[in-house]
């Protein structure tokens, strides 16, 4: 049963990421470095707020805690910590890049691709076991991918690179958990900004005035950065990388009813048949959590009756 809470945590987190693309669009006029800077920016002075204002006795737990590891512990969380960071920002500016000046099919293509490297890298770099049905599911994915990359070939390689720093980075941070999540994604989203101060006076446009980026930028920043973001680091304390891996795909699903139906952006029969197929996979990897709360209901219901 606890492990439900972070399945619950990971779905959520995609769910959220799905209607990225609806913040997204409406401030594409805006240089993708731009919303990259204010992005981090706001996403480091809100969270930093909220952790010196909220979360003082958390702060100092976590310190004494990581001050009596010993130092090769401490030197792979350090290591950890800001790697993620460099990975998580590329992976932002990659992706925003995409969405506002190739399509968001491809965006949504890169979170297709990206549940199948996560189980790669997490197979490899950690040696996470994958029952068969889930190799299965990882076939059925792989499979959709394929399909869906033969009309898309300009799309790919912009897919490939969002998907596997996305994929490095929830592997890298399957292993950083010892610290609070929140105070670890306030670092790495402080690192980050720092490292990218002294580019913004050269790379930024002029200030924007407008209310709707601020609006839009309110909007990526708490509900599409800090939320899911959190969620999704939380969800790898108590889940394989792996198995958020897959649940990734929900993001890309809602993604793409969104070009269909809010961007109408045209898509064929043959894009159709490999969203449908992926939706299969997710129920088949994760079948052993659906069916079993399923088999224990009906167990439950049996029990009662023979009373």
């Amino acid at each position: 049963m606890k492990k439900y809470k972070y399945y619950f945590a990971a779905f959520t987190a995609f769910f959220i990421w799905g209607f990225f693309s609806l913040a997204l669009k409406p401030i594409s006029n805006y240089p993708s470095l731009d919303i990259l800077f204010y992005r981090v920016f706001f996403s480091v002075l809100t969270m930093t707020a909220i952790n010196l204002v909220f979360r003082q006795k958390n702060i100092r737990k976590n310190w004494n805690n990581f001050k009596a590891m010993p130092q090769k512990r401490k030197r792979t969380i350090v290591v950890l910590t800001l790697a993620g960071s460099l990975i998580l920002a590329s992976n932002w500016f990659i992706f925003i890049y995409v969405v506002n000046h190739i399509n968001v099919k491809a965006g949504s293509l890169a979170y297709l691709i990206c549940p199948i490297l996560t189980t790669v890298f997490a197979f490899f770099l950690l040696h996470e076991k994958l029952s068969k049905w889930q190799w299965v599911a990882v076939a059925i994915s792989a499979f959709s991918c394929t399909l869906l990359s033969l009309n898309n070939l300009h799309d790919i390689f912009y897919s490939l690179v969002v998907a596997s720093t996305y994929a490095l980075y929830l592997v890298s941070q399957r292993k950083n958990s010892e610290i609070d999540k929140f105070l670890v994604l306030n670092i790495q989203l402080l690192f980050v900004a720092l490292l990218i101060l002294p580019f913004y006076p050269k790379y930024s446009g002029a200030i924007p005035t407008e209310p709707l980026f601020y609006a839009c930028l309110f909007c990526i920043v708490v509900f599409f950065t800090i939320v899911p973001l959190f969620l999704n680091l939380y969800a790898l304390k108590g889940i394989n990388s792996s198995t958020v891996g897959i649940l990734m795909y929900i993001n890309p699903i809602i993604n793409f009813a969104l070009a269909i139906f809010y961007f109408k952006e045209q898509v064929t029969l043959l894009q159709m048949i490999s969203y449908s197929l992926i939706l299969v996979s997710i129920i088949v990897f994760n079948q052993k959590i659906i069916f079993a709360k399923k088999n224990k209901s009906k167990t439950i219901v049996e029990d009662s009756k023979s009373l």
